[in-house]
């Protein structure tokens, strides 16, 4: 019988080590489309076998060595059934391929995963493509959740990441560490695709918990990893230093039955002062090299929130200030919601009504349940209630997040009674 805890320790290895099984069975066999159809059949056996059977001793090279037969035995069943042998000799024989599966080389491990990395964000693919593509094999979200972060259908996202494969095996590009020339194109989708990753994990879009620990901290690990390779890039060290900075609230975000807690009303004696200080330190560096982009800009608007050591000390017209600078940089609508919030804290909810008003013109943002939410606060904050209400309850019913569900349905609530 297996036990929860044997399964959710088995399922987080697998998160793990997934990106890390797929570099390597990349670098062994060249075929990004056989390498994670392989990958995947290794983590469904695994799945299933692990939890009873126990963890293997080396479970990296156990799901090598899995992945590796799976390619192999396709091999086989394409030259028997076609007689393509072109197929076969262009593969590493299986007597190689077991030996190399045990390769247990730490270094290897940390340069195929930033390989890979690198790799899915190519320039034979579109940028929206190359983050997708990279968020399923490196970051291991499924497709509905890069669905979601993307705000389209998850057919749509289905499609665009079938295509991403397609255009990766056609463009016939190794399974190498891209030139320095090579990666500075590369590095923004990078960046990116590690922000949604660590978004994903900092504030789940589905599910009964808030927070995906094993994303979050696999974003963290990943951008450190960046970090290392590009010491002097700032906006490396601004997304960085903002996961840090949004990181160290995590603890108090959530109640002793997972409930979510707001910004304003979190115990800040619970966040992280480590974290908080290495990230003010990261930011600060950034912004005095003179060359300032939307990373650093939004860890700064982090820091501010992070120093104040009570809601009311928050010194919301500099959050303002640093969200309009960010508003003439980027074309992001969750940029310009938090940017409407940040009009309100300092001018007034009406005028922060104003701004989302005009954010319901805006496809991407007009169904997000975020909206109806920072809509549904400011109209309590301007006294109309009912209408909160309204908002309330129609942003509980479009987030998939249990715990925002639960916590919108409850301000709805509280507002209903005090109008009884």
């Amino acid at each position: 019988m297996t036990s929860p805890s044997q399964g959710a320790t088995a399922e987080r290895l697998l998160r793990d080590l997934a990106p890390q099984v797929l570099g390597a069975v990349m670098r062994r066999f060249r075929d990004f489309g056989a390498a994670e159809d392989a990958v995947q059949e290794a983590l469904i056996a695994a799945a299933s076998q692990w939890p009873r059977e126990g963890v293997p001793d080396e479970p990296r090279a156990w799901l090598i060595h899995v992945a590796s037969r799976r390619i192999a035995d396709h091999v086989r069943s394409e030259a028997a059934r076609r007689r393509r042998e072109a197929i076969v000799v262009s593969l590493v024989p299986p007597e190689l391929q077991i030996a190399l599966a045990a390769d247990g080389d730490e270094a290897a491990l940390e340069d195929d995963t930033l390989t890979l990395l690198f790799m899915c964000c190519h320039p034979a693919l579109s940028t929206p493509s190359a983050i997708a593509l990279t968020l399923r094999a490196v970051g291991g979200l499924t497709t509905a959740e890069i669905a979601r972060a993307f705000l389209v259908p998850e057919a749509t996202m289905a499609q665009r990441i079938s295509r991403a494969k397609q255009s990766i095996k056609a463009s016939g590009v190794p399974f190498e560490r891209p030139t320095p020339e090579a990666r500075a194109g590369r590095l923004g989708a990078v960046l990116h695709v590690l922000y949604l990753i660590f978004n994903e994990g900092y504030t789940s879009s589905s599910g009964p918990a808030l927070h995906r620990d094993d994303l979050s901290g696999e974003a963290i690990r990943l951008t450190r990893a960046v970090h290392a390779l590009l010491p002097d890039d700032g906006e490396v060290a601004g997304l960085l230093a903002l996961m840090l900075l949004t990181d160290a609230r995590r603890a108090a975000r959530t109640g002793p039955l997972g409930e979510l807690i707001p910004l304003a009303e979190q115990d800040r004696g619970l966040w992280d002062q480590h974290a908080i200080a290495e990230g003010v330190a990261l930011v600060t560096a950034a912004l005095s090299r003179g060359s300032i982009g939307a990373y650093q800009l939004q860890a700064a608007i982090a820091a501010v929130h992070d120093e104040a050591a009570r809601a009311e000390d928050t010194d919301w017209p500099q959050i303002l200030a640093l969200y309009g600078v960010l508003m003439r940089m980027s074309d992001n609508p969750m940029v310009a919601l938090s940017h409407a919030i940040a009009t309100a804290m300092v001018h007034g909810p009406r005028a922060g009504l104003d701004l989302l008003n005009a954010l319901d013109a805006d496809a991407r943002l007009s169904g997000h349940h975020r909206l109806d939410a920072a809509r549904a606060h400011l109209l309590e904050r301007a006294g109309d209630r009912e209408a909160a209400i309204a908002h309330y309850r129609r942003a509980a019913s479009r987030t998939t997040s249990i715990p925002e569900q639960n916590y919108l349905a409850t301000q709805a609530a509280r507002l209903s009674d005090a109008l009884k």
